[in-house]
């Protein structure tokens, strides 16, 4: 069993990754035109999507390691490199930029609701946020450390929709400044967060080194 401030980490890690207040005017974008009805059911679609997508990575995502032979080391190298990246990003105020071909613009163009794609996949539960989940299920295998981290992906889901909630009241006071000032505070711990990963990564893969 983990102690409690691995949690309180993956807990915090988990917001910085999911970001629901750098959220806030990614979703003001894609939801431009929208009536406040449309608007709403958008955000309840997405905060149910990252559950759905978080609670799946954790529930089989060692299994489709082990399935294609990857070992945790190197996912944890892999992992917290494209953690640092995001971090790196988000301490440049950067939003998530994802490219897109041509065939899923179109396709895109079609959709009832941007909900899922690209709003809680990949722009909220994506790859980042997904390994986060991965590695931090691998450190134990007690129910009660999987309750837990449930209960970490729950909380942040929680907040996620709040945030999507307070968007009239947000655009009204929060400027783009202070998101950027946010989304920079939370790039630096998740950066700490990342190279943590790495370094046990490389214990993992270079047991000598150590």
């Amino acid at each position: 069993m983990l102690e409690y401030t691995e949690y309180t980490k993956m807990l915090i890690g988990l917001i910085a990754i999911v970001n629901p207040i750098g959220a806030v005017p990614i979703f003001i974008s894609l939801t431009s035109g929208y009536k406040q009805v449309e608007k709403n059911a958008i955000s309840k679609t997405a905060t149910y999507a990252v559950f759905i997508i978080l609670i799946f990575a954790l529930a089989v995502g060692e299994m489709v390691l082990s399935f294609f032979g990857i070992t945790f080391s190197s996912f944890r190298v892999a992992g917290g490199i494209l953690i640092l990246l995001m971090a790196i990003s988000m301490m440049h105020a950067k939003t998530n930029g994802i490219k897109r071909t041509e065939e899923e613009e179109q396709e895109s163009e079609y959709m009832d609701s941007i909900a899922v794609v690209p709003l809680a996949i990949p722009l909220l539960a994506g790859p980042g946020a997904i390994s986060t989940v991965i590695l931090y299920a691998h450190k134990d295998t007690g129910l009660l450390h999987y309750f837990l981290i449930g209960l970490i992906i729950l909380a942040v889901s929680l907040i996620l929709y709040l945030a999507f909630k307070s968007i009239p009241y947000i655009s009204k006071y929060l400027s783009q400044t202070a998101v950027n000032v946010f989304s920079r505070i939370m790039g630096l711990i998740l950066a700490a967060i990342a190279i943590e990963f790495i370094a046990n990564g490389i214990k993992g893969l270079f047991p000598n080194l150590v």
